[in-house]
């Protein structure tokens, strides 16, 4: 494995794992009340959106171990899991906005939807550097866009596990 991902590889490894895991536990927490979910667009695109934007960054993790990577390929990986990742995000977020103003919780939806719409737009950024002149630092975009989706999917199975039942 050669430079820069020699010396991100401990970090992408234990993300690749806890950020599996994390996708799992999600994936339980919302079929324990998956009734309420199911009830509700916006809690059903907000989960998809919340598993999409942790997976990618899974899957941005285990790209990067991929030996011989080169910073622009793994840059072009990065933008096609983000356009991927892109049309789920921007799918949730008209539901969500929908759903927020056929309940009455309007005010909410702008949250609702930075919550999952922010680590793809870091991944964006990141994907463009990397192609360009600042690998490195696209490398630190790509790892802080990893652990915000992972604290945010943290936050919403919060949601999907004990707010739902409020």
């Amino acid at each position: 494995m050669e430079e820069p991902f020699a010396s991100w590889s401990e970090f992408n490894v234990a993300v690749a794992g806890a950020g599996a895991a994390l996708g799992g536990l999600l994936i339980v927490a919302l079929s324990v009340n998956i009734q309420k979910i199911a009830e509700s667009r916006g809690l059903a695109a907000r989960a998809g959106a919340s598993i999409a934007s942790l997976i990618l960054g899974v899957a941005l993790c285990c790209a990067a171990l991929i030996p011989g990577q080169v910073t622009w390929g793994y840059g072009i990986q990065v933008l096609v899991g983000t356009a991927l990742c892109a049309i789920v995000v921007v799918r949730s977020a008209v539901t969500v906005h929908r759903d927020a103003v056929s309940t009455g919780y309007r005010r909410y939806s702008a949250e609702r939807i930075a919550m999952f719409a922010v680590p793809p737009a870091l991944y964006a950024v990141a994907g463009v550097m990397l192609v360009g002149l600042s690998g490195s630092a696209g490398l630190v975009i790509v790892a802080v866009g990893t652990i915000l989706a992972i604290v945010t999917t943290v936050l919403f199975s919060w949601v999907a596990l004990v707010e739902v039942l409020r």
